[in-house]
């Protein structure tokens, strides 16, 4: 054989072996990066991630690494590359448990499986009540922090409403880092869905000309009453109060007038000073909501029982006694009012027994 064609030979041979090296190589890192990819991560505990928009997956990468929850970011790049994935990471606060590989992590952001807080706005609390539970919320981006009331409601596309009443009492669910506007929309929304549905299917003959009417009694309602089942009979007697254009006499009225001049108890003087909420010294209804009804509130607004009740007074027991006339009434008061002297009086003896 001639001295080219064996040299030849050896160059194809030695191209042949530096092939199979070479493959041999790529299939060794490739086994080493898959082997990387699902080996469990560094990180002895939970690590909470925050992934802000705009950011790339390289920078999410990167803060991991950071937080010493991933060894080789670059490793797992390249791994993704060679699959063809390119996993979209939604925005939001994740929770990262202790171990997890880059695979486990990868799926993670790819299933969004953000961490999700909750917050209550409760039945029968202020509007104001409400947006403080929202700024103390560690987990909220507060964007509303001094503004009013009027320019709350115009960032949310509601200029000349009043707040009052306008937000839904309900549980929401977000992810840390939604706004204190986002939240407010939401229950801004929901009770203006709910009201709506409410209105549509109100009973006949109510004196109520608007929803936002049904919206304020339903209101006094809720704070009138925590008892289910009073609920449609104390809104009967508003209903009938506000047929024979008698005021409402409700003192949940004249504690909301009050604002911080309330200190736990009314006084004689408090139902007797005219204001635009003292339901004693104006018929009708107050001229907004007082808090935030519930859904059984706005029922009993649009749907009263019917009943020839005038008035009522509490029992002291957690219920109201209802009347029809004045002497009935005044009489359960007398024996609501004695009751309420020997409750004090008991009270008092308790604690003077005491070591």
């Amino acid at each position: 054989m001639a001295d080219s064609a064996r040299r030849k030979l050896r160059v194809l041979a030695a191209a042949a072996a530096l092939v199979l090296i070479l493959a041999a190589a790529a299939m060794g890192g490739y086994a080493l990066l898959e082997q990387n990819y699902l080996a469990p991560g560094p990180a002895r505990e939970t690590v909470r991630l925050k992934v802000t928009q705009g950011e790339t997956l390289r920078d999410v990468f990167g803060q991991l690494a950071g937080r010493g929850a991933l060894r080789h970011p670059r490793e797992v790049e390249w791994y993704l590359r060679l699959h063809r994935v390119q996993p979209r990471v939604e925005y939001g606060v994740y929770d990262i448990p202790a171990r997890s590989s880059p695979g486990q992590i990868v799926r993670m952001f790819e299933a969004g499986r953000v961490v999700l807080d909750r917050i209550t706005a409760v039945e029968g609390t202020t509007f104001a009540q409400f947006l403080s539970e929202l700024e103390a919320d560690p987990d909220v981006e507060h964007t509303l922090r001094g503004l009013s009331g009027q320019a709350i409601m115009a960032d949310l596309g509601a200029p000349g409403e009043k707040p009052e009443g306008r937000f839904f009492p309900s549980t929401y669910i977000f992810s840390p880092g939604t706004s204190d506007l986002t939240i407010l929309r939401m229950a801004y929304d929901k009770m203006s869905t709910v009201l709506a549905q409410v209105w549509s299917e109100r009973g006949a003959d109510l004196p109520l000309e608007s929803p936002y009417q049904a919206l304020i009694l339903a209101s006094v309602i809720e704070k009138e009453t925590g008892v289910a089942d009073e609920r449609a009979r104390i809104a009967g007697v508003f209903v009938n109060r506000l047929r024979r254009g008698m005021p409402l006499q409700s003192d949940p009225t004249v504690i909301y007038g009050l604002g911080r001049r309330y200190q736990g108890k009314i006084h004689t003087r408090d139902l007797t000073t005219d204001t635009p909420y003292n339901t004693y010294t104006r018929s009708g209804l107050p001229p907004t909501p007082i808090a935030l009804p519930g859904l059984p509130s706005l029922l009993a607004a649009v749907h009263p029982a019917k009943t020839r009740d005038l008035y009522f007074v509490a029992t002291g027991k957690g219920g109201h006694h209802f009347s029809r006339t004045l002497a009935a009434h005044d009489a359960q008061l007398r024996r609501y009012l004695a009751q309420l002297r020997l409750d004090r009086r008991a009270a008092a003896r308790r604690k003077g027994a005491r070591p």
